[in-house]
């Protein structure tokens, strides 16, 4: 009982028992001293992430060769990487060096053509500045190839594509001329051009050109000049700007093919070489006078000293594209001038008929007013296309006429059966079979 009672309420607790002493064991742990903690710098343990053998974990920085890169790695594992780099600063400088080239090109090209371009316009470029006269180049000292001149007088469009834009003449209403050179800030790109040229005739291998078009006012200067009252112009004989409508070119034959599949103005006119020009161009015109009238002297002494450099001349008041609607068929008035750029960039063969294409509105206005018997034979292709275009548009009408008429028919019809019963309807299902039946035979009668 008194044991119980201590137990239950806390009595002092009873005395270790003896160990025995043939238990050899126990006694050994009976005696050992209490543990005592090791200094820190004594201290292992194993490394979390290495793997290797220990190392002490006290204020010194373990000797591991994953903090130092340069032990990691060598040059020789970035080959790769290098290769890009490499190729990437090649595919830079090379466009730098192409794209600076083409860029002193037509530099070049607009300091030798802007003393022509200021001479018959009041404003060149882009920027309302006039760019230098003769006298201020010769003046200057300018007509070196270090010129230069105003940022505005030339665009650029892309790395290959210059632009130019000029107004205030007579009998011109302005004029735009672009520059295409070679895409030498990307050699790839030209030599799959010049492969795929020498497989498809479609593809002409890239060549550097100019491409100038020449907007006539012909007689409509009232519309566009600020300060001149409609009809203005024509109260004084010397102030018309306007001609005959025609088509007439002179053309390289390499490009005459290519010409007269690309463009319908020139599709229509019969082509006939001409002993007063060179062998390499010959005359696509719409009548004998025309040719006449127009293959002036100075015009032929041009075309010889611009030689095969020249694409071709052309005049019209046809669309580019063949005609699809009425609108499309309204004569508008264009000269357009195709040279090729010289390689060696002089430009003294090419100018005289540069010259001539900017001052051939003139020669136009003064002379290009033909004998009726010339002009009927230019109206008679202009008023084919005309009637071909009208009698296509009447058969478009027509079958939208049909179709809207055929789709208020079959809505009458659907209303009037459906206001029926089954009985009616039935009825008016056998009076139209009916019908279409003796309509069938009456087209079976008329047959035989």
């Amino acid at each position: 009982m008194a044991a119980l009672f201590n137990n239950l309420f806390g009595g002092s607790k009873p005395s270790a028992s003896p160990i025995p002493a043939g238990d050899s064991d126990f006694a050994d742990f009976a005696g050992a001293p209490e543990p005592e903690p090791l200094p820190l710098t004594s201290t292992v343990s194993q490394p979390s992430f290495t793997g290797f053998s220990s190392f002490p974990t006290g204020n010194a920085v373990p000797y591991t060769k994953w903090y130092n890169i340069h032990e990691r790695y060598s040059l020789s594992d970035f080959k790769q990487e290098g290769v890009i780099l490499v190729l990437i600063a090649i595919i830079v400088i090379i466009h730098l060096i192409g794209t600076n080239s083409n860029r002193k090109r037509a530099k070049k090209w607009i300091a030798a053509h802007a003393p022509v371009l200021q001479k018959e316009f009041a404003l060149v470029g882009f920027g309302g500045r006039k760019p230098p006269t003769a006298e201020d180049v010769e003046n200057e000292g300018l007509a070196n190839d270090t010129l230069e001149l105003p940022v505005d007088l030339l665009k650029e469009k892309s790395p290959q594509q210059f632009s130019t834009y000029a107004t205030g003449r007579q009998n011109v209403a302005f004029l735009d001329v672009n520059l295409t050179l070679l895409k030498r800030y990307n050699p790839f790109s030209m030599i799959a051009e010049y492969g795929m040229s020498l497989f498809f005739e479609s593809m002409p291998a890239p060549t550097e050109q100019v491409e100038a078009i020449l907007y006539p006012f012909d007689g409509r200067e009232a519309l566009t000049v600020p300060g001149q009252a409609p009809g203005a112009h024509e109260l004084r004989k010397d102030t018309k700007s306007g001609f005959d409508g025609f088509v007439w070119a002179i053309v390289n034959k390499e490009t005459m093919k290519q010409l007269r599949d690309d463009r319908y103005d020139v599709s229509i006119t019969t082509t006939k070489d001409s002993p007063k020009l060179p062998v390499w161009a010959t005359v696509m015109s719409e009548s004998a006078e025309i040719t006449e009238y127009l293959l002036t002297p100075e015009l032929i002494q041009a075309v010889e000293e611009a030689g095969e450099l020249l694409n071709h001349l052309i005049i019209t008041d046809q669309p580019i594209d063949q005609p699809l609607k009425l609108e499309e068929t309204i004569p508008k008035k264009r000269i357009y001038l195709s040279m090729r750029v010289p390689s060696s960039g002089d430009y003294t063969k090419t100018l005289p008929i540069f010259e001539y294409f900017l001052r051939l509105t003139d020669v136009l206005v003064q002379g290009a007013h033909f004998r009726p018997e010339v002009l009927r034979k230019v109206r008679t292709t202009r008023e084919d296309a005309i009637r071909k275009l009208q009698k296509a548009d009447e058969e478009e009408k027509a079958e939208e006429r049909n179709t809207e008429r055929e789709k208020a028919k079959k809505l009458k019809r659907d209303l009037e059966l459906k206001a029926l019963d089954a009985k009616g309807q039935k009825k008016y299902l056998e009076k139209e079979k009916e019908k279409e039946m003796r309509k069938n035979q009456k087209k079976m009668t008329s047959r035989g």
